[in-house]
């Protein structure tokens, strides 16, 4: 893209893991690009990086469960930036438990975040691509929506994910914006690292009990999901769209 047809992209949980790698990637592929977190302070670094490549970079610090806070960032971002046409909606949490020790706390967390938040940004965010006749919106889902045992609440969001791409790809397909989901399988993040620690073990045996299940032989990186992000932003995936692609590693229904 020129500095003419710069567009802005919103990236959220961006501070860290795929987060940031993603925004990295869509700076590298000339975005202006936001990157949202809980903690302003901690997405500096983020931006710090994107900047000292030469991109273009805002940080911004907002709960996206928050409708109040939500409204306020994007218009930060259209004001600072440029009006978002890209977004990615990547901030989540886990709060794993089986299901008798699982709180309404850990359910209600979950959901506000993944679900609630990933539908108050898409709301905010989808004015300014329906104006602009082109955008792009990218939900991060998991292989976990396909079940995974402790992750009752987690799933659920995830499968969740799925069924609202879905939606908003034939709601607003005819503006010209694509909506489609990424599924990671597992990928060596904090989050992974978490989950590992939860069970009592590792995150090198973690990772090498699970890697000996995944035909290509290897550990996801957050790379891996930011190319996947760049390809689904793209002028050629315009054709693409209310599809989720599992980046596993593996065969995946």
């Amino acid at each position: 893209m020129s500095s003419e047809t710069t567009r802005t992209a919103i990236v959220t949980g961006a501070a860290r893991g795929i987060g940031a790698a993603v925004a990295k990637r869509l700076a590298a592929d000339g975005f202006a690009v936001a990157v949202l977190d809980l903690d302003e302070q901690a997405c500096k670094t983020v931006v710090a990086e994107i900047e000292s490549a030469g991109g273009r970079a805002l940080a911004v610090g907002a709960n996206v469960a928050d409708e109040q806070a939500v409204a306020a960032a994007v218009e930060r971002v259209a004001a600072q930036l440029g009006a978002p046409t890209v977004l990615v909606n990547n901030a989540g949490i886990i709060r794993d438990n089986m299901l008798y020790k699982m709180t309404v706390d850990d359910w209600d967390a979950v959901m506000g975040v993944h679900l609630r938040g990933s539908f108050l940004m898409s709301r905010a965010a989808q004015k300014y691509m329906t104006e602009a006749g082109w955008g792009r919106i990218i939900n991060l889902s998991s292989t976990s929506a396909l079940g995974n045992r402790g992750q009752a609440n987690y799933a659920a969001a995830k499968a969740g994910l799925q069924g609202f791409t879905k939606t908003l790809a034939i709601e607003l397909g005819k503006f010209g914006v694509t909506v489609n989901a990424i599924a990671p399988g597992f990928i060596a993040t904090e989050m992974t690292a978490a989950t590992a620690e939860r069970m009592g073990v590792s995150f090198e045996e973690f990772s090498k009990t699970l890697v000996a299940r995944i035909p290509v032989g290897r550990v996801g990186k957050p790379e891996d999901i930011a190319h996947t992000v760049s390809f689904f932003v793209s002028e050629g995936a315009s054709y693409v769209t209310g599809q989720v692609l599992y980046v596993a590693g593996a065969p995946t229904v």
